[in-house]
């Protein structure tokens, strides 16, 4: 054997050598590039979770659950008391007054729903009795089970008469119930719809008021 012959043998060896190592790295580096693929990244938030709800899951406090668990019942009783108006009542301005709450407060409570979810707390369960929620803390200004059958059967003016003044009294429950958020809560996301709420119900108050000739 010529020793140009070694010589080549040896090269096309070495070769070979160096390609098995470059497809082994190749494949290697393939691979973590797969997993860091598939994995999500530092921080971001899965879907459901409490960032994609508009809530912090560690930013909150038992002030930002009980705002959210007393308002969504008080909600769900202007709901109902708004859901009247149409068939019942005589003005066209106490008519447009309940399209409007019902407006508002219905993604409202949507919203809240959300945030317990997210923060592992229990959401209050719908169809409970007016005279369970009139007398709890935190919770004022819902009317009894009383208040709710004679808005029932009310028509007309005496209707506008009773709705008027019975939301003028749950909007200020509603007030008081917001402005403690704001005081003593802690999540944004719930102090910011506090916020929205003393707003814009003190305002309906204000018209309410004026509706009633009481302002």
């Amino acid at each position: 054997m010529t020793t140009r012959t070694l010589t080549r043998r040896a090269g096309l060896t070495a070769l070979a050598v160096t390609s098995a190592l470059v497809l082994a790295a190749c494949g290697g580096d393939g691979g973590g590039h797969t997993g860091h693929g598939s994995s999500a990244a530092p921080g971001s938030a899965a879907p459901g979770s409490a960032a994609s709800a508009g809530a912090s899951a560690g930013a909150h406090n038992a002030q930002d659950v009980a705002f959210a668990q007393g308002m969504i019942p008080h909600h769900r009783q202007a709901l109902e008391m708004a859901g009247l108006a149409d068939g019942r009542a005589s003005s066209a301005r106490v008519k447009d007054l309940a399209a409007r709450i019902e407006k508002a407060q219905d993604p409202e409570i949507r919203t809240m729903t959300g945030w317990l979810k997210a923060w592992g707390e229990e959401v209050p369960m719908a169809g409970l009795d007016h005279s369970g929620h009139s007398g709890m803390p935190g919770m004022s200004g819902m009317m009894s089970d009383a208040d709710m059958t004679a808005l029932k059967k009310a028509t007309g003016k005496d209707f506008d008469t009773r709705f008027l003044s019975l939301m003028v009294r749950h909007h200020q429950g509603a007030v008081e119930m917001a402005a403690t958020e704001q005081d003593k809560g802690r999540d944004s996301a719930a102090k910011a719809v506090a916020g929205g709420i003393v707003t814009a119900q003190n305002a309906e108050i204000k018209e309410m008021k004026q509706l009633l000739g009481t302002s």
